[in-house]
């Protein structure tokens, strides 16, 4: 007797071409599919693991045409060193409360957001978001997410990063950060609070999304260290001779 299976094709599609939003004068492509279902959250763990990222509910890699330049890192947090600029980083905001929220989009963080994205990113797509844009970045959202406020003292919220939850890691999904305290560096220190999170959860890594070595934008993700890049299929430590000045 034969047994068919119930389960659902998962169907992927690529991208049309698109400007590289990291690296001028290139084009930017994805592979796609869409999270859904009960098996979200095992198909969101598996394609982490292989290099995927996650927008709204949307799983993507690139594959760019005659480019690699983007790679997939995470941190290994337990034996993860902070260098001295990163001690100085956590000393400097001890002060400051960190609390996970449920995914839910509110006028504060949308106010915080929006600041952030005309001092630091006036040029893209996100700084023209409304508060209905957005609340679907925040809540559409098919798997275990939350959203981490970092206050100060008097209670006002300086910085706040979207976080999935994997079975191996936290997965930095989004940060953002009042611009007119860089003296804090609060997206250093973002990343920094999630390695202590998800060692607290016995969690190994920390998913930062991707590596563009050539991009200023996204070069620090390689001062976090041991971390693991995706090369070939295979996770492996990032080593020093991976690690390029943008520009050369």
């Amino acid at each position: 007797m034969l047994h068919r299976t119930t389960r659902r094709p998962q169907f992927f599609y690529t991208t049309a071409p698109m400007p590289c939003p990291y690296l001028a004068g290139r084009t930017e492509r994805k592979v796609v599919t869409e999270l859904t279902g009960a098996e979200s959250e095992a198909l969101h763990d598996r394609l982490s693991r292989a290099g995927f990222r996650r927008s709204h509910n949307i799983a993507y890699s690139p594959v760019c045409p005659g480019c690699q330049a983007c790679i997939p890192i995470r941190i290994a947090c337990d034996r993860f060193q902070p260098d001295r600029t990163q001690r100085r980083v956590a000393r400097d905001n001890a002060d400051l409360t960190a609390q996970e929220t449920t995914a839910r989009a509110t006028a504060e963080q949308f106010t915080l957001f929006q600041r952030y994205q005309q001092a630091r990113h006036n040029d893209g797509d996100m700084a023209s978001m409304g508060f209905y844009d957005y609340r679907a970045m925040i809540e559409d959202t098919p798997i275990t997410t939350h959203v981490v406020e970092f206050r100060e003292p008097d209670g006002r919220l300086v910085a706040a990063c979207l976080t999935d939850r994997l079975s191996d890691g936290l997965s930095a999904v989004y940060s953002f950060y009042d611009p007119g305290i860089e003296r804090r560096s609060l997206g250093t220190y973002a990343v920094l609070w999630l390695v202590q999170r998800a060692m607290q959860l016995d969690l190994p890594f920390v998913y930062l999304g991707y590596w563009v070595p050539q991009s200023r934008k996204m070069a620090y993700k390689a001062r976090f260290r041991p971390s693991e890049i995706l090369t070939g299929g295979h996770w492996r430590e990032l080593l020093a001779t991976d690690i390029v000045q943008p520009g050369e």
